[in-house]
């Protein structure tokens, strides 16, 4: 118990204040999606009965869908419900076809993998599973969203509209590749200063509904609410990233204190392993202020303060479109 209590890894050192001090850090877009390593896996397959979108007749008069369930309902049923922690889709319906179809974006590889790293024993710097990426496919599966979630009609949009919303999701799919799980603002005030905006499903449908909006879309007046997992913290330092920190010339001591931070989100093969992580997380986060974050492919330094965690269940307008553009 006493060593438990000591602080296990140096406080940051050497860090530096953010080289930016434009706030929010903007999320970073890729020229291009990198191949996956072979190392992650995932328990769940991404997308299993993914398609490509259809090209729709312009004619086409479509029904949008917002889509609302808890994460891994399929598993747990309404259990994450209850906490408010909701995964995101959108849902379109051809009215010249007939057929539906189902747009999401999550991880590739779950949750946890793109929330914390592996620490391979081959490798000095935290190994990431963390890409994401949008998946479609055709058919709406309603007992899912209608059991313990939200079924329901937002929009309609043309079938020209459908396409070109279409072109913008291959553009967001290929530069848009890596999950962030975490939001980090100052504090719970809602004009607090955000340091990190998490990149997750509900933002994807949040950008879907605006895309369809500046193409002329008109929302219908409903409340729509997402959930954000927040983390409170002064301002972030910035350390730097995976080879100025764990390569040749890197930093030693501030490597090992990375690494022994992410040590306890492993996953627990017993219940004492499971008490003891969570006793040294707790600590670690909470007693001692400290959470290092991966963001960008870089890693920064967050000064914890209270109330360190929470997850809140925000509305989030619909987007305003013009009439002008498409009369439903």
């Amino acid at each position: 118990l006493l060593l438990l209590l000591a602080p296990w890894g140096p406080r940051v050192s050497g860090g530096l204040r953010s080289p930016r001090r434009r706030w929010p850090v903007p999320y970073r877009r890729f020229d291009y999606r990198p191949k996956t390593d072979p190392y992650c896996q995932a328990r769940y397959t991404f997308c299993p009965t993914g398609s490509a979108i259809p090209v729709m007749k312009e004619e086409d008069v479509i029904e949008v869908y917002r889509l609302q369930a808890p994460v891994w309902e399929f598993k747990y049923g309404d259990l994450l419900g209850h906490l408010k922690i909701m995964h995101d889709a959108v849902g379109f319906k051809s009215s010249l076809t007939g057929k539906n179809y189902t747009m999401e974006w999550y991880e590739l590889f779950q949750l946890g993998n793109c929330t914390f790293p592996h620490l391979r024993p081959d490798m000095d710097a935290p190994f990431w599973c963390n890409q994401g990426a949008a998946c479609f496919y055709e058919g709406i599966d309603d007992a899912h969203w209608k059991a313990n979630g939200t079924l329901v009609l937002v929009t309609t949009i043309s079938g020209t509209m459908f396409n070109e919303m279409a072109q913008w999701v291959k553009y967001d799919n290929e530069t848009g590749i890596y999950y962030e799980t975490w939001t980090v603002q100052a504090s719970p005030d809602k004009k607090s200063t955000l340091w990190f905006d998490s990149y997750e499903c509900s933002k994807f449908i949040l950008r879907t509904y605006q895309k369809l909006a500046d193409l002329g879309a008109v929302f219908k007046k409903i409340q729509t609410n997402y959930t954000s997992i927040i983390l409170f913290s002064g301002e972030p330092i910035y350390l730097g990233n995976e080879t100025s920190i764990f390569g040749p010339q890197g930093n030693k001591t501030l490597a090992a204190a990375i690494r022994d931070f992410y040590s306890p989100f492993k996953p627990h093969q017993s219940v004492r392993e499971f008490f003891v992580d969570l006793f040294k997380i707790i600590y670690r986060v909470i007693l001692n202020h400290q959470f290092y974050l991966f963001y960008n492919l870089e890693y920064w330094f967050l000064p914890m303060k209270s109330p360190y965690l929470k997850i809140i269940y925000e509305e989030v307008p619909l987007p305003v479109g013009s009439k002008a553009s498409f009369g439903v």
